[in-house]
């Protein structure tokens, strides 16, 4: 049994969203781990990405998420965490990898200001190749899918914690 979830997913999959709820239904502490990096460098996502280029700011996310040592949390990952394959191995480690998903349409319908949000998208790629690249990464390293589409916020919560039942201390 594994004390901490651990959320995957696409930028507006609700991982922070659905992470700090499910860490107060679980009794668990909440960490955004894009919070965590952000404060260890001083700087926003989007200043890092922008100073460090896309690979620069893919090693500070992985080291940073490599580096989480909860006991009893709930950590949402940035949606580019599946990169750093560090990272994940040591996630998988501390916890249950609970992958968020939707479809591209409902991805594509939540995201409005992409680069705003610190979205590592390199030079030319397009929502839908980043969708397409990842999507391939977050069911490899998912213990658990969530397919989130058509879902709100209190049945995606009800979908996890049915997820989770049997694996999660």
């Amino acid at each position: 049994m594994k004390k901490n979830v651990v959320l995957i997913g696409m930028p507006g999959a609700g991982k922070s969203t659905i992470g700090v709820i499910l860490a107060k239904v679980l009794g668990k502490d909440f960490i955004d781990a894009d919070l965590v990096i952000q404060k260890e460098e001083g700087r926003l996502l989007s200043e890092i990405i922008e100073q460090e280029g896309p690979d620069g700011f893919l090693a500070v996310e992985e080291r940073v998420n490599a580096g989480l040592e909860p006991e009893g949390a709930v950590i949402a990952t940035g949606g580019s965490v599946v990169y750093g394959a560090g990272a994940m191995e040591h996630l998988g480690q501390i916890g249950v990898v609970v992958y968020l998903s939707l479809s591209y349409e409902a991805v594509e319908a939540r995201l409005r200001d992409i680069r705003g949000r610190g979205v590592v998208l390199r030079e030319g790629q397009t929502l839908k190749g980043l969708y397409e690249e990842r999507t391939i990464l977050y069911e490899r390293y998912a213990d658990v899918t969530v397919e989130e589409d058509g879902l709100n916020v209190e049945e995606t919560l009800e979908k996890t914690l049915q997820a989770l039942k049997m694996l999660i201390e």
